[in-house]
């Protein structure tokens, strides 16, 4: 079986490392579906969710929440260096929809303001926020 190595690395560590069949992430350009053999390729990624189906059970899949960052695949190993990464296991959605509401907030009192940098800000936490809270209902 072919299979590529995945590892997702974040300034506080390695977050997932496993052999995997098949990954999907997002990029600036769109959903990109990765296969063992994959061309070489750097791309930037963007907060979106990343599946992975791994080789040692066909059934499984694993959820990982990136928040950007860069992938890079070079022969049959695909690192994502991310600015953070959740699996889904480890996402308190309970703590991520407190997150949600806080930027929401957020954003309707930078609006009120009319503080557009405050309002970008908040957006992209309330990105990260709905990412979290959809890998880690899954």
């Amino acid at each position: 079986m072919t299979q590529m190595t995945v590892q997702v690395v974040t300034p506080d560590g390695i977050k997932y490392d496993h052999q995997a069949k098949f990954i999907s992430v997002e990029t600036t350009d769109g959903e990109m579906g990765i296969l063992p053999r994959h061309i070489n390729l750097i791309a930037p990624l963007v907060i979106h969710e990343m599946k992975i189906r791994r080789t040692d059970d066909d059934n499984h899949v694993d959820w990982v929440a990136i928040n950007g960052g860069i992938i890079e695949i070079k022969d049959n190993v695909v690192t994502i260096v991310a600015d953070s990464a959740e699996r889904s296991r480890d996402i308190d959605v309970s703590r991520a929809e407190r997150a949600k509401l806080r930027a929401e907030r957020e954003i309707e009192a930078a609006k009120s303001a009319h503080d557009i940098d405050e309002v970008q800000r908040a957006q992209v936490a309330l990105r990260r926020a709905l990412n979290r809270i959809n890998v880690g209902n899954k």
